[in-house]
C-alpha cells in the first residue's frame, strides 16, 4: 500500500520497457495507423519520445483509498441488486440459479469488471481518449458509451425522485399508503391487513397500489406513450433536488465525490441489516426464505435460466458503462485493481443475495396475512417490488414510519451513488478528450450536463412518464451496452493484444496476469457476451407495463434509440478508414488482430 497516497509509481511507468512505453502509441497515432502496434518503421521515428501522459501530475487523485473502493461499490451496489435479483432467483429455480450466477460471474462478470479497472488506472484517462492508446479505430465505443450513459441519466435519475416523493411522503404519523379512504383511491381498493374474512379477486388493487400508479405516477390520466400527458410538478422538484444533490457532489472532482460516497453507499448497509433482523421477526417471514431458496434443479435446463444468469451478473457489476475506466483512472499507477476488483465483486454479489432475504422475509409475512401462496405475492417486479409491495409490508408493521423512512433514504443513497458513477464517466470521458478547452471549467461544464440531464428527464415526469422510462430502461441500454463491451474486450485482446495488456498490468502489479484471466478475457468472456446478444435477439420480449401494452410504432422508437449510441461506433471506423493515409494493403495490415 505504499504507493496509494503518492504517484511514485508514475516515473515507473514513464520508463517501463517493451510494450507498456505509452510513447510508441502516440507515434503511431502521428502516423495515422488504425490500432496501436507499436513503433512505425520509419527513419522519422523519434527514440526519445515525449512521455504521453502529459496531464498526469496534475490529474485529479483520491483522497483515500476507501474513497475509491466505496465509490465503485456504489455504484455496482444499486437498485437493482434490491429488486432485480431476488425477483430472477426465485423465478429461475430459487437456490439452483445460485450455480449458473457464480458460472456466469467467474467467468464473465469478474473478468470483464477486472479488465476495465486495469485500463483506467494504467492509461489513466476516459473513455473516449483512451482508445488513442488502444485502437484508434474503436474510438466510436467512448462516444456510445456516453450517450447511454446520458440515456441512463434520462431515466434512472426520475426513480430516485419516485423514491424521494415516498420519503417525504413517510413523515406521517399514519403512512398514506395504509388505507382506501384517500382521495386518490377506487372502488376497487382493497385493504385486507388487520381483517378477517376479506375477498381477494383479480380486480382488487391494494391501497399501496393504487398510491404508487395513481398519485406518485398518475398514470391513469395517460392512456400511453401517444399521450404522455402534463408533467407533474411534485416530481419536478423532488428531481430538481436530485440533482441539486448531484451537482454539489460532483462539480469539485473525485475529492468530493469521495466524501460523499462515506454515507452513501455505507447507508444501505446498515438499513439492509436493520430490515433483514426485523423481516425475520415477522410471522410467515420463513415461507418467503423457503420460497426463495428452494432448489428447482430441472430449471437447469432451461436456456432462458442461463442467460438471465449472465445478464444479471452483466448488469450488476456494470462493466461498459465507462463508471470503472473513469473512477479507476484517478488511482495511483501501482495501486492493486486486482484485488480491488475480486472485492468489490464479492461485495456486490453477496449484496444482492442478502437482499434477497430482506425482500422474500417481508413476501412470506404477506402471504400468511393474505392467506395465500407466496408466488401469489411475488408477481410484482422491477420498480413495483420496492414502490408496491415492500411499502404495503411496512405499512403495517409496528413503527412503520421509521421503516419506511429508512428504506426509501436507502433507496435514494443506493441510486444516488449509481447516478455518480455514471455522470462522473460522462465527465472524465469529455474533459480529458478536450483538457484544454474544459480543464479549467469542470464546474460548468458539469453544470451544463446536469441542465442536460434534467431537460431529457421532463418527459419521464408527465403522467404517461412512467411508460417513457420502461421504453429507455428496454432499449436506451438492454442490447447496446452489451454490444458495446464485446467489442471493447474483443478490442483489447484482439487488436491491442493479451500480451500487451498482460505487460501492462504486470508494470502496476509486479507480476502478470495468470493463465485463467488470460483465457477469459482472450475468449471465454466475449463468449460470454455474444451469447447474451444472440439469446436476447432470438427470444424479444413483447413490452408491457401494468396493463398497457407498447405498440408497434413505440417498438420502432425503442430500436432508433438503441441504435442511435451504437452507430457511431461503425461512423468512427469508416470515417478512420477513409481518413487514414496509405494504401488499401497497409489500412488493411493495420486493422488485422495482433498476434503476439
Amino acid at each position: 500500500e505504499a504507493h496509494l497516497n503518492g504517484m511514485s509509481g508514475v516515473s515507473d511507468f514513464a520508463k517501463s520497457p517493451g510494450p507498456t512505453k505509452m510513447p510508441h502509441q502516440e507515434q503511431v497515432l502521428a502516423h495515422g495507423n488504425l490500432c496501436a502496434q507499436g513503433p512505425p518503421k520509419n527513419a522519422g521515428y523519434n527514440s526519445n519520445p515525449v512521455p504521453v501522459m502529459t496531464q498526469t501530475e496534475s490529474r485529479d487523485k483520491w483522497g483515500k483509498k476507501m474513497d475509491f473502493l466505496l465509490s465503485v461499490i456504489g455504484f455496482a451496489v444499486d437498485l437493482g441488486n434490491v429488486w432485480r435479483f431476488p425477483y430472477i432467483c426465485y423465478q429461475n429455480g430459487g437456490g439452483a440459479f445460485l450455480i449458473p450466477y457464480v458460472l456466469m460471474a467467474v467467468f464473465g462478470g469478474v473478468p470483464l469488471f477486472y479488465m476495465e479497472l486495469a485500463l483506467g488506472q494504467f492509461h489513466r484517462t476516459g473513455a473516449i481518449s483512451i482508445w488513442k492508446h488502444i485502437c484508434p479505430m474503436f474510438k466510436g465505443i467512448g462516444f456510445a458509451i456516453c450517450i447511454i450513459a446520458l440515456y441512463v441519466s434520462f431515466y434512472y435519475n426520475t426513480i430516485i425522485a419516485w423514491a424521494l416523493f415516498y420519503f417525504y411522503s413517510s413523515f406521517s404519523s399514519t403512512l398514506p399508503w395504509t388505507s382506501c379512504d384517500n382521495e386518490w383511491n377506487t372502488e376497487n381498493c382493497t385493504n385486507y391487513f388487520g381483517k378477517d374474512n376479506v375477498t381477494w379477486t383479480n380486480y382488487s388493487r391494494s391501497p399501496a397500489e393504487e398510491f404508487y400508479t395513481r398519485n406518485v405516477l398518475v398514470v391513469h390520466e395517460s392512456s400511453g406513450l401517444g399521450d404522455v400527458g402534463y408533467i407533474r410538478w411534485q416530481l419536478m422538484l423532488c428531481l430538481f433536488l436530485i440533482f441539486t444533490i448531484v451537482y454539489f457532489s460532483l462539480w469539485k472532482g473525485v475529492k468530493t465525490s469521495g466524501k460523499v460516497v462515506w454515507v452513501t453507499a455505507t447507508l444501505p448497509y446498515v438499513v439492509l441489516l436493520i430490515l433483514m433482523i426485523r423481516g425475520a421477526t415477522l410471522p410467515g417471514a420463513w415461507k418467503g426464505v423457503v420460497f426463495y431458496l428452494n432448489p428447482k434443479w430441472e430449471k437447469l435446463k432451461e436456456t432462458s435460466v442461463w442467460v438471465d444468469a449472465a445478464a444479471q451478473i452483466f448488469f450488476s457489476l456494470g462493466p461498459g458503462f465507462g463508471v470503472l475506466l473513469a473512477l479507476s483512472s484517478y488511482n495511483p499507477f501501482n495501486n492493486n485493481c486486482y484485488r480491488d476488483a475480486i472485492v468489490t465483486s464479492l461485495v456486490n454479489c453477496l449484496t444482492s443475495f442478502i437482499s434477497g432475504f430482506v425482500i422474500f422475509t417481508v413476501l412470506g409475512y404477506m402471504a400468511e396475512q393474505r392467506n395465500v401462496n407466496v408466488e401469489d405475492v411475488a408477481r410484482d417486479k422491477g420498480p413495483s417490488l420496492l414502490f408496491i409491495t415492500y411499502p404495503e409490508a411496512i405499512a403495517n408493521m409496528v413503527g412503520s414510519t421509521f421503516f419506511a423512512i429508512i428504506f426509501f433514504a436507502m433507496m435514494i443513497t443506493l441510486g444516488l451513488d449509481s447516478t455518480f458513477g455514471g455522470l462522473e464517466a460522462i465527465i472524465t470521458a469529455v474533459m480529458d478528450e478536450y483538457p484544454d478547452t474544459l480543464s479549467h471549467r469542470r464546474e460548468l461544464f458539469v453544470l451544463g450536463l446536469v441542465v442536460v440531464c434534467f431537460l431529457g428527464s421532463l418527459s419521464t415526469l408527465t403522467t404517461g412518464g412512467a411508460y417513457v422510462v420502461k421504453l429507455l430502461e428496454e432499449f436506451g441500454v438492454g442490447s447496446s451496452i452489451i454490444a458495446i463491451v464485446f467489442l471493447e474486450a474483443t478490442a483489447v485482446s484482439w487488436f491491442y493484444g493479451i500480451n500487451r495488456f498482460s505487460n501492462d498490468i504486470k508494470s502496476m502489479l509486479g507480476y502478470t496476469p495468470g493463465l485463467f484471466w488470460r483465457v477469459c478475457w482472450v475468449a471465454i468472456s466475449p463468449a460470454f457476451l455474444a451469447y447474451i446478444i444472440i439469446s436476447s435477439l432470438l427470444n424479444p420480449q413483447p413490452l408491457s407495463l401494468f396493463d398497457y401494452k407498447y405498440p408497434d410504432w413505440s417498438m420502432t422508437v425503442g430500436y432508433i434509440i438503441g441504435a442511435s449510441s451504437f452507430m457511431w461506433i461503425p461512423i468512427y471506423m469508416v470515417y478512420k478508414l477513409v481518413w487514414t493515409p496509405g494504401s488499401l494493403k497497409q489500412v488493411r495490415h493495420a486493422c488485422e488482430p495482433l498476434v503476439d
